[in-house]
C-alpha cells in the first residue's frame, strides 16, 4: 500500500507536519484533536492511512497536523493564519480542505479569515463551535493533564452516545490514561483552550467556498443545532447527517469517502 499510494512525509512552512498519499488534484486534510502536534506513528499512523485511502484514489491527500511549539494565549485566528500561510507557500492558490473535528475548527477559521486559501470546504463532524459538554469536558481533561493528573475519563461522555455507556467507559479511560498522555502536553494544552474560546457563530457568512458538513445523529461533542446552524450560516452550505452516528463513526461511515469525493469533485 505506501509504495503504491507513494506515502511520503514532511512539514509545510511554520513547521506544520503531514504526510502525502495518492494523486490528483490536492486535497488537505486537517487533523482532529491530538495529544501531540506531530505525524502519527505505529497503529496511529495505519489507521489514519487506511481512512485517507478511499479518498487517495482521487486526490493527493496532505494530512497536515498543528505546529509545535504553540505559544500560552495562542488564538484560532493565529493557528489559521498559519496553515493560510503554509497552504499558500505549498500550493500557490486555493484547495480543497477537509477539517475533522477540531481540524475543523481550523478550517472554519482559515476559510472565514482567509477565503483565498479555500477552493472548497468539507467539515467533518465539526461546527461553528465546539458543543457545551465537549467544550467542558475537553478543557477539565487538559487542565487535568497539564496538572501531571489523570483525566481521560473526562473525555467519556462524548465518546459514546448513551449516558450509561459513558459510565462504564469512564474508569477504562481512567486506568489507560497514562498510555496515552503526552510526556509534554504544552501544545495540546494551548490548543485546547484556543478552541474553547473558538466561536464563529456570528461570523459564518464570511465563509464563502462551497461548504459541506458531514455530520452524525448522535454526535455528542457538537449538537443537531450547531451542525444545522453552521451548514445555514455560511455562504453555500448543505448538510449530511448519517443516522445512528456518533462523533467518531462520522469519518468512518461507508458513504463518507463518497460523499466527500462527489462534493469536491462536482462542477
Amino acid at each position: 500500500m505506501p509504495s503504491r499510494l507513494d506515502v511520503r512525509e514532511g512539514t509545510l512552512a511554520h513547521d506544520l507536519p503531514y504526510f502525502t498519499l495518492g494523486s490528483g488534484r490536492p486535497l488537505v486534510v486537517l487533523r482532529g484533536f491530538s495529544t501531540v502536534h506531530a505525524n502519527p506513528t505505529g497503529l496511529q499512523r495505519l489507521v489514519e492511512t487506511r481512512l485517507l485511502v478511499p479518498l487517495a484514489r482521487h486526490f493527493r491527500v496532505y494530512a497536515v497536523g498543528r505546529a509545535p511549539g504553540v505559544r500560552p494565549g495562542t488564538t484560532m485566528p493565529d493557528i489559521a493564519e498559519q496553515h493560510a500561510d503554509a497552504l499558500r507557500t505549498e500550493f500557490g492558490g486555493p484547495v480543497d480542505v477537509l477539517g475533522i473535528s477540531s481540524g475543523g475548527s481550523v478550517a472554519l477559521q482559515l476559510a472565514a479569515d482567509h477565503p483565498g486559501a479555500v477552493r472548497r470546504l468539507v467539515l467533518a463532524g465539526a461546527g461553528y463551535r465546539l458543543g457545551p459538554a465537549a467544550r467542558a469536558a475537553q478543557l477539565r481533561y487538559v487542565e487535568a493533564v497539564a496538572a501531571g493528573r489523570r483525566g481521560a475519563h473526562f473525555l467519556a461522555p462524548v465518546k459514546v452516545a448513551s449516558p450509561l455507556g459513558a459510565r462504564l467507559l469512564a474508569p477504562v479511560m481512567w486506568l489507560l490514561d497514562p498510555l496515552s498522555r503526552p510526556a509534554d502536553p504544552s501544545d495540546m494544552v494551548a490548543f485546547a483552550r484556543a478552541e474553547d474560546a473558538f466561536d464563529l457563530e456570528d461570523r459564518l457568512g464570511d465563509v464563502t467556498p462551497p461548504t459541506l458538513v458531514i455530520a452524525g445523529e448522535r454526535d455528542r461533542v457538537y449538537t443537531p443545532e450547531i451542525f444545522r446552524r453552521t451548514a445555514d450560516g455560511v455562504r453555500d452550505g448543505r448538510l449530511v447527517c448519517y443516522p445512528r452516528t456518533g462523533h467518531g463513526g462520522t469519518i468512518t461511515h461507508r458513504r463518507f469517502a463518497d460523499d466527500v469525493t462527489r462534493f469536491l469533485l462536482a462542477p
